[in-house]
């Protein structure tokens, strides 16, 4: 495991990084590759966390899933200041494991 992570590090840094110059997502090789979609749909005063993915393998696409979780678009909390705070405004955060 210890030594994965390093080889993973260094995989993601040749892969995302380099030249500097972003690259569309519709150039990109899906040879064999994994798509994460996440989206935000807001209707009324709820808030729908929609995450898509499709798997490709040696150019073949093999499945593809949707998960929806639902919220409330502002969270019901004991802290006077959470009236600010909505759920489809705050940051999306990503881990790749």
């Amino acid at each position: 495991m210890k030594k994965t992570i390093p080889f993973l590090v260094l995989t993601l840094m040749v892969s995302c990084g380099g030249s500097g110059e972003e690259q569309p997502l519709e150039n990109l090789d899906k040879k064999s590759a994994r798509e994460v979609t996440l989206t935000t749909v807001t209707k009324g005063d709820t808030v729908y966390h929609i995450t898509k993915q499709t798997i490709w393998v040696n150019g073949e696409k093999i499945t593809s899933q949707t998960d929806t979780l639902t919220t409330t678009l502002a969270p019901k909390t004991w802290a006077t200041d959470s009236t600010s705070v909505k759920l489809n405004e705050i940051p999306i955060y990503v881990t790749v494991q």
